[in-house]
């Protein structure tokens, strides 16, 4: 996958991007990331890139000349209609499910707002998914983006080791994660479940289903009415 990030603020991406899981990704070739700096496509003498919003109020806007041509030219080596993402608190919220459903593309688009925003003539001419990480306001869209990159990532074959690096972990499972230990076997007087010791691979299986559902239905109650329970589920929720 290519992704494009658009941004006055490039280096905030090379610390979380540039390291770990997504290092690697890039390193084997199965993903790439480039930044385009709004700022230096501002035909404005000083470079400036934001004007006093028409019909008064606080804050500046970011103004379309630059975040246009900066587009056009990630546009000149891109594929067919490139999905382009605007981080907006306005945006629809976003999921594990998007990021599945976005790990598909071969090619995204990210454009990080600044300030109160952008001009609506940008998103109206590029944007095709307006999306939010939560019902919260960050300085800009770079952290949102950082976020969304990563949980994309993750979902292109070969980014992890294996499918079960993802599949069991909370949220993309439709519950969340039951609890895991490691050694050693008991810590200041606080044991590991017998049950995880036993070698028994199928009461394992169903202790850690059991403890998913109920952590989730304790936390999470959204989550658990959405979920089909089982017979077994049943019989796991039980006292």
């Amino acid at each position: 996958m290519r992704i494009h990030v658009m941004t006055l603020f490039p280096e905030m991406f090379f610390g979380p991007l540039g390291s770990s899981i997504i290092k690697r990704a890039q390193e084997d070739q199965k993903l790439s990331i480039q930044y385009y700096q709004i700022r230096d496509y501002s035909t404005n003498k000083h470079q400036k890139v934001d004007g006093y919003p028409y019909g008064g109020g606080s804050g500046m806007v970011m103004t379309p000349q630059p975040i246009i041509d900066a587009y056009r030219e990630i546009r000149k080596n891109s594929s067919e209609n490139p999905r382009t993402i605007y981080l907006s608190p306005k945006g629809k919220m976003f999921t594990q499910q998007m990021a599945m459903e976005l790990s598909k593309e071969e090619e995204l688009i990210f454009l990080c707002g600044h300030y109160e925003g952008v001009d609506q003539r940008v998103i109206d001419e590029i944007v095709t998914d307006e999306i939010s990480i939560g019902d919260y306001v960050l300085t800009g869209g770079e952290l949102p983006a950082m976020v969304m990159i990563d949980a994309v990532s993750r979902m292109i074959p070969g980014v992890l080791s294996s499918a079960e690096a993802y599949e069991d972990e909370s949220i993309h499972s439709g519950l969340l994660e039951y609890p895991q230990y490691t050694r050693p076997p008991s810590f200041e007087g606080k044991d590991v479940p017998k049950v995880l010791l036993s070698g028994d691979h199928e009461k394992i299986r169903k202790w850690r289903r059991s403890e998913a559902l109920r952590i989730t239905k304790e936390r999470r109650p959204d989550l658990f009415q959405r979920i089909e329970l089982s017979k077994e589920d049943y019989k796991l929720l039980k006292p």
